[in-house]
């Protein structure tokens, strides 16, 4: 073989990117895209060379740049995705034009100015799943870059790839601004600044929990669909947060699967959740607290709570059930046909663009929601957590039964559930309770199994609470 023939290859951290819905934008406006196109790629041009990068291609809407280190790829893309951000600032989704960027490093071949190779593929589909305006990167990089930048990055769990034979680890950058309300006012503010830290179950999986408010704490078990910053960010949860964090330092993390924790898949059961429980508490280091479980959270609490009474000071549940609904005596064969019915469609048509499933799973956990909060609920979801990960916590939580952990709890406890309930039915709550030594049961006004802002039941449950813990 002739020498000069010879491939020549080399390690290289790879930024691809391209407009999202270019040819939907050029079809409205053609010549306002090429122009606003070619302002943008003057930002790029100028922000690559400034971290050292170098372009390699520019075809259409795409560009494909190369790094010496992965660090200044990732600043990069961050940078470019900052100041595109405030170029597209009040403009709507329909006209605004944002880049998806997909980071890799990896081996790439050169020919000529250009690079080819799965480096170079890798990167481009890891574009392909990245959001409007956000960063994708590969594990790789992931190992890179962790612990040296200050932005939020959320584990996307193995992704199968279109063309590219093995699955990819990926973790996805959001760097785009939200609208402030008066609640993301509030949390930002000296009392409600969030904290986000990690720390590692004990077997290895990555858990992130935050710690918010001041004052005694209060721990809240993680339940399926969690987020620490979509918390806070949507019109879910919001509320529910600002209102235990008022009086009290707020510890709460996503357990493994879900959110800004490992999204890989380890072992999902009640022990491992248990497990991530105990991690986030020995790491946080109170010797004495109050307990919050919601909804299956209520069963990690129970059987945290069972393995270290001397922790545990009190015990508030809310929405919780002993049995999962595989196990129900009232569940006919039907019904079982209808849940695991439940759990294929989870594996098919949770991550679709297309919400009617998560919306059918919306109905049922908010009856209530507001246009507002069903369409960022059907989001959520999808953010959240993996379609895998999605029906394995289905069916986890489907077969609980933990009715021989109630006669077992030593600490003052207090059961809340919401009448209409229509995802746990109220006489689950019911039965719970009566399981529990002394435990004490409140019936709540409303139908939303997870609590809203304005629910009829809202500030009740504060009262409770309070009166509860300070008793």
């Amino acid at each position: 073989m002739n020498p000069t023939d010879h491939i020549r290859r080399k390690l290289a951290a790879i930024i691809a990117a391209d407009v999202a819905g270019y040819s939907r934008l050029i079809s409205l406006d053609e010549t306002r895209t090429v122009q606003t196109l070619s302002a943008y790629r003057a930002i790029f041009d100028a922000l690559i060379a400034e971290h050292g990068g170098r372009i390699a291609n520019t075809a259409g809407d795409s560009v494909l740049a190369e790094f010496a280190s992965a660090l200044d790829a990732v600043e990069c893309c961050i940078s470019i995705q900052l100041r595109l951000g405030r170029e597209t600032a009040g403009l709507s989704e329909d006209s605004a034009l944002r880049f998806r960027i997909g980071v890799h490093l990896g081996d790439v071949v050169i020919q000529g100015d250009d690079l080819l190779g799965d480096g170079v593929n890798v990167a481009a589909r890891l574009e392909g799943i990245a959001e409007p305006g956000g960063i994708c990167i590969s594990g790789v990089v992931f190992d890179q870059i962790e612990g040296k930048l200050s932005q939020a990055i959320q584990p996307l769990g193995l992704q199968s790839l279109k063309n590219i034979r093995r699955p990819i680890e990926a973790y996805a950058i959001s760097v785009r601004s939200r609208p402030t309300t008066p609640e993301t006012k509030s949390l930002a503010s000296s009392k409600f600044q969030q904290e986000v830290r990690y720390c590692r179950s004990a077997d290895g999986v990555r858990l992130a929990y935050s710690v918010v408010g001041n004052g005694p704490p209060l721990i809240k078990s993680a339940n399926w669909i969690n987020h620490l910053e979509l918390d806070w960010e949507l019109p879910i949860y919001r509320s529910f947060l600002l209102g235990l964090a008022k009086h009290h330092t707020l510890v709460r993390y996503d357990a493994r699967g879900n959110g800004l924790s490992d999204w890989d898949q380890s072992e999902v059961s009640l022990d491992a959740w248990v497990n991530d429980f105990e991690a986030v508490i020995d790491t946080v280091g109170y010797e004495r607290f109050p307990i919050l479980g919601f909804s299956q959270g209520c069963a990690v609490s129970i059987s945290y709570a069972v393995r270290h009474p001397e922790r545990v000071s009190r015990l508030i549940l809310l929405g919780g059930f002993a049995l999962g609904r595989y196990k129900r005596p009232s569940t006919t064969p039907a019904d079982l046909d209808r849940y695991k019915a439940i759990s294929t469609l989870m594996r098919l048509g949770w991550n679709s663009e297309d919400p009617t499933f998560r919306q059918m799973m919306t109905s049922q956990l908010l009856p209530e929601a507001t246009k507002e909060q069903a369409q960022a609920f059907n989001e959520m979801q999808r953010r959240c957590l993996s379609a895998e990960s999605a029906a394995r916590y289905y069916e986890t939580v489907s077969n609980f039964d933990i009715r021989d952990l109630l006669p077992k709890i030593s600490v003052p406890t207090l059961v809340l559930h919401v009448r209409g309930d229509v995802m746990v039915p109220i006489e689950e709550g019911r039965r719970m309770a009566e399981g529990i030594p002394g435990a004490r049961f409140v019936s709540l006004p409303g139908k939303n199994h997870i609590p809203l802002e304005h629910d009829p039941g809202m500030q009740q449950f504060f009262e409770e609470v309070e009166f509860f813990l300070k008793s």
